[in-house]
């Protein structure tokens, strides 16, 4: 009867969740409404306190000011408590009024409650007074950073909080010291250097150098003499206060020396400051302190790349203005730059990727590049360049240089301006580096008896280490540091002859043993070697031909044979020894330096011979295993081939040119074999235009088709195909015609150079309208030729020769020494330039060259603007070779370029590179020896009834050998194959081979050999006395047609008259 509804109850339930609910929320809300309230009390609290405290200053300066309210320290105190309490960055111009406030507190004369320091003797408020000082200047170093020197309201900004941190850190201005109160000098000494080690702590030297940076970061810098010396003297205190200890050198160096050319602006603005750092002993203590070389590495890790290498050129200066110091502790000095530039290296690439940045100095580095510092990189540079100048050098190398090389007394040098090398120009560097050495001395031979492991050696070592370092890791500037180590023109010479005084006998066999050790002490030797050869190939490459054959600048002609021998032995034998098959590495870098030494030597001798003959050659080395080996494809022989082809014989590299061409022709399938037959390629060639339809009809085939066997018919002037058939002989004659045509002056394809008469391409040669595929195809033509064993007689000027072979594209290529084979009057002109001693500018040139093309002066300017830029003694060297490069290369380009593609198209270019620029020559115009008239008698053919010992043929071999002189035997060669030379490979590899052929009547009624013909020629029988007629030849099938004469004499007479009349080239 009392049961309530379950309906009910859950209602009921629900109804006093939900007033519970209610209630709580408007607790919560009051709760919230009440937090809101008190924070909104509090906030407008602080800012009603603020504005008030704000008030209190403003007012307190204002009275001040005013002159109303005299200031004590006490006030001071207060007031700065109060702004202290409250500051915010809006707060500045009242700091700055506190600021003014306290220095002008120190300023008053015989006031002691005046004096805000004075608060520091009070008992009571001492502590709090050195809390809020540490805080003020701790504020003022938080403002400092974010100021810009160059602008002039923040420059005084600048200056007082400096002035600040500068009062407070040292008690010299402290007139509280003076006098009576000299005893209290102790105490607050400690104070200050209490409040130096809670802003070491903060990070005083990062605000110190992120000023510096910003001020002397620039290549004008933006801080005042006065502001540097607070800075610098600021830097310093907490140093000297910590008596030179670890953790403060390290807080220096990583901070203040690291500054890009701090050193430098020191020396210039502030002497005082330079004096301070002598006074102190400051770079011996760097130098020690670096020494240890966890501490280097420290040092290293924490700085990026552009820091490093301020905080080198820093170091390097201050050695460079302490001569003694640099020289008491040149070891540690060169292990200490040794190290940081090895670490430095670890991160410099030889190329661009996502990981690497592009640093101005390094090139690009893998690590973090300061991009705000590439302003200030030239002074950077100009720093490190004393690493590589006269007097850095002089002390470093003072043990090799001490050495005397002259044999007799010389005559000194004349003496050279005062201007410091190291402030010159790099372009004034190459002016030093070319001048004459004027000692005369023994020639430096490799002797021994010097023990590698004495401290003597070790010193010099270590220095060739830092110097390899140097150029491996400051990439950029390597052709500087390279240039400033040659500076001295007796620095080589004597480090040769400190190598040659190394280990038992000198020279190879140690450094053959170091090769094979990787210890530190073989590291370190082959590194004074690696420097020796970087740094003689850079003097050899910018010497001219003067200067090393006649003036013998640094190194004897003789010396230079015995490098040369010691190089090329040494390569051989890292080669040979296999060596070179698995080095990585220092190694493979010593083994480029090395090798490009001795290339550029080996070229030097193939323009100009200084070398005796048969000195590349290997004796040791036999072509026939070589040539096994590389059958088999062993990768030593590869390598040598590749490398120093030089060393083996000229005749064997010829052959193995022909063997690689005959391979080729076998995997074309241009060779007859017994079972295919190669694919012909017939031309119609008309005799009057045979320059054009050989253009026309050849220049369209694909390059297999003209590599392979073209077979011409000649059409006469009436279009009557003329008799012949051709095997192989017509195309030849075809080929000489059409080369005898272009390299023809008169076509103006082709020009001779001045003098000698050997042919580069034309500069205008653009008056025929398709000179470049002409150029192509005349390319192809005398490619042909090559592949074909066809000997031509075109002299080429050595200089286009090179650009073929692509020499030019090597680093050690220089336009200028090229010049002479193009014009040697010029090339004098121009080297007179170098030598002149007085002002250039006087002889009023520009960078252009002014030349008259068909009868209008065209002027040509060597770089944009140039005929607006004088010739100065500062530029003068850049003038001559860019004079050089326009003349050789630039105006010919796209002709050497079109010539180049059609000759690469036939001739691989890897097939030439083991033959110098003269075998080149060779192997297209044949060898220019004597002619060996008994391989030509041993291989030639007779026909029409002549044999080897019939009379005439006697008479003949007689007349060559005993009556013609050289010249004229080399005309009667040119009169029956066209070519004045003999093949390179002697006259068994002539094609078709050489024929002489017994004739009874003249060419136009020659119908052949018949039987009667031959029986009368063999047994001397004569239809009529034939000694009206001359004899003739065939050319395109090296065919001498010889009447049956009677007499030696008229024999003699008759072909002395043929060959200078140039009588023949008749087609049979």
């Amino acid at each position: 009867m009392f049961s309530v509804p379950q309906s009910s109850k859950s209602e009921f339930l629900d109804k006093a969740r939900q007033a519970r609910e209610e209630r709580k929320g408007h607790k919560e809300k009051e709760k919230a409404a009440t937090q809101i309230q008190a924070l909104v009390r509090r906030f407008l609290c602080r800012c009603r306190l603020q504005k008030q405290t704000r008030k209190e200053v403003d007012d307190y300066f204002q009275l001040s000011e005013a002159g109303t309210t005299k200031r004590n320290a006490l006030s001071i105190f207060k007031i700065a408590r109060k702004l202290l309490f409250i500051y915010r960055l809006e707060d500045k111009m009242r700091f700055e009024k506190l600021c003014r406030a306290i220095l002008a507190s120190m300023e008053v004369e015989n006031e002691p409650k005046i004096w805000y320091v004075s608060l520091a003797l009070s008992k009571d408020l001492t502590i709090p007074w050195l809390k809020q000082i540490k805080d003020v200047l701790w504020i003022c170093c938080q403002l400092l950073k974010n100021l810009k020197p160059d602008i002039l309201q923040d420059n005084k900004l600048v200056t007082l909080y400096l002035t600040m941190l500068v009062t407070f850190t040292d008690t010299s201005t402290w007139r509280i010291v003076r006098g009576k109160g000299e005893a209290l000098r102790p105490a607050l000494t400690r104070i200050c250097e209490n409040i130096m080690g809670h802003l070491n702590q903060k990070g005083f030297y990062s605000t110190l150098q992120i000023l510096l940076t910003n001020g002397l970061a620039r290549s004008k810098p933006s801080l005042s003499k006065g502001t540097l010396t607070a800075i610098f003297s600021l830097s310093l205190r907490p140093v000297i206060a910590a008596h030179f200890s670890d953790n403060l050198l390290r807080s220096f160096l990583l901070h203040i020396m690291s500054v890009p050319a701090v050193v430098s602006h020191l020396s210039v603005l502030t002497p005082e400051c330079m004096a301070l750092i002598q006074t102190h002993d400051l770079l011996r203590k760097f130098i020690l302190f670096l020494s240890r070389e966890e501490q280097c590495l420290d040092i290293c890790v924490c700085l990026e790349g552009s820091h490093s290498l301020c905080l080198l050129g820093n170091l390097i200066q201050l050695g460079y203005l302490n001569e003694k110091v640099l020289e008491e502790e040149a070891n540690h000095f060169v292990k200490d730059l040794t190290d940081m530039l090895s670490y430095c290296q670890r991160y410099v690439s030889q190329k661009k990727s996502n990981l690497t940045h592009w640093h101005p100095v390094l090139g690009w580095f893998s690590q973090t590049v300061d991009y705000g510092l590439n302003e200030s990189m030239p002074l950077v540079t100009k720093q490190l360049q004393h690493l590589w100048g006269v007097s850095v050098i002089r002390t470093l190398f003072s043990d090799v240089l001490s050495k005397k090389l002259e044999s007799q007394e010389s005559t000194p040098p004349p003496p050279q301006p005062s201007t410091s090398q190291n402030n010159l120009p790099v372009k004034n560097l190459f002016k030093r580096a070319f001048q004459k050495s004027a000692s005369v001395r023994n020639i430096l031979k490799p002797v021994g008896g010097k023990r590698v492991d004495s401290a003597e050696v070790q010193k010099v070592c270590s220095i060739c280490v830092l110097y390899q370092t140097t150029l491996s890791t400051l990439t950029q500037i390597r052709l500087q540091i390279l240039t400033g180590l040659t500076h001295l023109d007796d620095l080589l010479p004597k480090l040769w002859a400190f190598i040659c005084e190394l280990g038992p006998q000198g020279g190879l066999k140690l450094f053959m043993e170091c090769l094979n050790n990787d210890t530190e002490e073989s590291k370190q030797l082959l590194a004074m070697l690696m420097l020796f050869c970087d740094c003689s190939r850079h003097l050899i490459t910018i010497l001219d031909d003067i200067e090393v054959y006649e003036e013998q600048t640094s190194f004897k002609i003789e010396e230079l044979i015995t490098i040369s021998s010691f190089l090329n032995t040494f390569v051989y034998k890292m080669i040979w020894d296999g060596i070179l098959e698995n080095a990585k590495g220092e190694k493979l870098e010593l083994f480029h330096s090395v090798h490009g030494w001795l290339m550029v030597l080996y070229e030097r001798d193939c323009r100009r011979r200084f070398t005796p003959d048969d000195h590349w050659l290997r004796k040791d080395l036999k072509p026939s295993l070589l040539f096994q080996e590389l059958e088999k494809g062993k990768k030593r022989a590869q390598l040598l081939l590749q490398y120093i082809p030089h060393v083996i014989p000229h005749k064997n590299r010829v052959l193995l040119f022909r063997n690689i061409v005959t391979k080729e022709k076998e995997s074309l399938g241009l060779v007859e074999t017994s079972s295919a037959s190669p694919h012909v390629t017939h031309i119609t060639i008309r005799r009057s235009r045979m320059l054009e339809d050989g253009y026309d009809q050849l220049r369209r085939l694909p390059v297999n088709s003209i590599k392979g066997v073209i077979r011409v018919k000649f059409v006469n002037d009436l279009g009557v195909d003329e008799a012949g058939i051709d095997q192989d002989g017509v195309f030849k004659e075809f080929l000489e015609e059409i080369i005898k045509k272009v390299f023809n002056p008169a076509l103006n394809l082709f020009k001779t150079t001045s003098g000698n008469e050997r042919l580069y391409p034309s500069p205008t040669s653009y008056i025929h309208e398709n000179h470049l595929q002409l150029f192509e195809f005349v390319g192809k033509m005398l490619g042909k030729a090559v592949y074909e064993g066809i000997v031509v007689d075109v002299p080429f000027a050595s200089f286009f020769l090179s650009q073929v072979l692509g020499h030019h594209h090597s680093t050690f290529y220089s336009s200028i020494d090229e010049l002479p084979s193009l014009d040697s009057e010029f090339y004098k002109n121009l080297t007179s330039i170098k030598r002149y001693d007085g002002d250039v500018g006087d002889l009023g040139l520009t960078l252009s060259y002014d030349e008259d093309v068909m009868g209008q002066l065209v002027c040509h300017e060597l770089i944009p603007g140039g005929k607006t830029m004088p010739v100065t003694n500062e530029n003068k060297i850049s003038y001559i070779h860019l004079m050089a490069h326009f003349r050789m290369h630039t105006q010919i380009k796209e002709q050497t370029a079109a010539f180049i593609r059609g000759f690469r198209s036939i001739i691989n270019p890897e097939w030439l590179h083991m033959f110098s620029t003269p075998e080149v020559q060779r192997l297209i115009s044949g060898d220019n020896a004597e002619i060996d008239l008994d391989d030509l008698k041993k291989h030639t053919v007779y026909y029409g009834g002549f044999h080897s010992s019939h009379r005439v043929i006697i008479w003949l071999w007689d007349i060559l050998s005993s009556d013609f002189n050289a010249e004229e035997r080399a005309m009667f060669l040119k009169f029956v194959t066209s070519c004045s030379r003999p093949p390179l490979l002697g006259f068994a590899y002539l094609k078709p081979p050489f024929s002489i052929r017994c004739v009874e009547v003249s060419d136009d009624q020659d119908t052949g050999d018949t039987l009667g013909s031959v029986l009368r020629g063999f047994f001397t029988i004569r239809k009529k006395e034939p000694g009206g007629r001359l004899p003739t030849s065939s050319t395109c099938f090296n065919l001498l047609k010889l009447p049956n004469y009677s007499k030696k004499s008229i024999l003699r007479d008759k072909l002395r008259y043929a060959i200078s009349m140039n009588t023949g080239f008749e087609l049979s």
